[in-house]
């Protein structure tokens, strides 16, 4: 109970221990041989399952009805699969003096990545935005990032010689695209029990994602990659993190504006714009990238993932808390 209160207290997030337990854990204690064959088998079957789970949850019925606010899902769909894209290219131009090529390679990658869901919809909550617009936006992002994603991962980083290849594309849609429209096409028969059995199950989506971790730094502990990350690439990475989710930040926020959004419409733009699948983006690297490389590959989007949680979380009570003080003004 200490423990979680403790936790309460300083806002940290658990599954963000856990992660970095996952690769402590890796770091000291990698899976080897037949161990890795284990892990990387578990790991797989993780991953369709949890595609699976996806499908089963999305509402065919509430997609549909959300694709009437075509605008707004226009411009997320936009930043997240174009303008990432474009700025994330600048990341070759990084290499060798700031960044090591597989580093940008991960940038990159974090780049082409579709956006989060349960962050995007609970921050525009927080914040008092459309909800509503922001569920479905996050989800159709996810739902198209499993076409889109690999795609622009050959289009970007196929002179780059990280091992992707077009026939990647075949493992995504067996592996990712498959479970998932088996999940929706058995909507009908399971979604009851996954809707009551939600936190369960999101447990169960976590645990899928440390076991992806572990096998990923694994692999890189093994085949001694670690050795090429200096303490200056680490640092030119977090530089390049900050400076990309600050950029997109300020694009969409100076955007909504110039577009006319309404308030509501432009605090749900801002969260499902900014932010990159964890979730997504790690089963989708296992797929794409060789094994050995995995850990270096999905290095940049694990660090952009947490400073995009946690400056998020101020934004959105700041927001919440100014909407708050002016509904109490107009009541008044």
């Amino acid at each position: 109970m200490r423990g979680a209160a403790l936790l309460a207290k300083t806002r940290i997030d658990p599954f963000i221990l856990g992660i970095l337990a996952a690769v402590a854990i890796a770091a000291l204690l990698p899976a080897r041989g037949i161990g890795a064959d284990v892990a990387s088998d578990i790991s797989a079957i993780g991953v369709g399952a949890l595609f699976f789970l996806y499908g089963a949850r999305l509402s065919t019925a509430e997609a549909l009805e959300g694709l009437k606010h075509w605008r707004l899902h226009l411009t997320i769909l936009a930043t997240t699969f174009v303008v990432f894209p474009l700025l994330g290219l600048a990341a070759k131009l990084l290499v060798p003096w700031l960044l090591t090529p597989t580093l940008a390679a991960g940038v990159i990658f974090l780049c082409a990545l579709p956006s989060t869901v349960n962050s995007s919809i609970a921050f525009t909550s927080i914040a008092r935005g459309n909800v509503a617009a922001a569920i479905c936006a996050a989800t159709f992002s996810s739902l198209l990032g499993i076409i889109i994603t690999p795609l622009l991962v050959a289009l970007l980083l196929n002179t780059t010689g990280n091992g992707f290849s077009l026939d990647s594309v075949t493992s995504i849609v067996l592996q990712l695209l498959v479970p998932f429209v088996a999940g929706q096409l058995a909507r009908r028969w399971i979604g009851g029990f996954i809707t009551r059995h939600k936190k369960i199950l999101g447990r169960a989506d976590r645990t899928v994602i440390l076991v992806v971790v572990y096998t990923a730094f694994s692999e890189g502990v093994v085949a001694g990659i670690w050795h090429q990350l200096s303490w200056l690439a680490l640092g030119g990475l977090l530089v390049v993190n900050l400076l990309l989710f600050f950029v997109v930040l300020g694009i969409l926020k100076f955007g909504t504006r110039k577009l006319g959004f309404s308030r509501e419409d432009r605090v749900a733009i801002v969260f499902a714009g900014s932010k990159k699948s964890l979730a997504s983006g790690l089963p989708m690297a296992t797929v794409l990238f060789p094994a050995h490389a995995v850990g270096l590959i999905v290095l940049p989007l694990m660090l952009f993932h947490q400073a995009q949680l946690m400056i998020c979380a101020v934004l959105a009570r700041r927001w919440g808390a100014e909407a708050a003080e002016r509904e109490l003004v107009t009541v008044s």
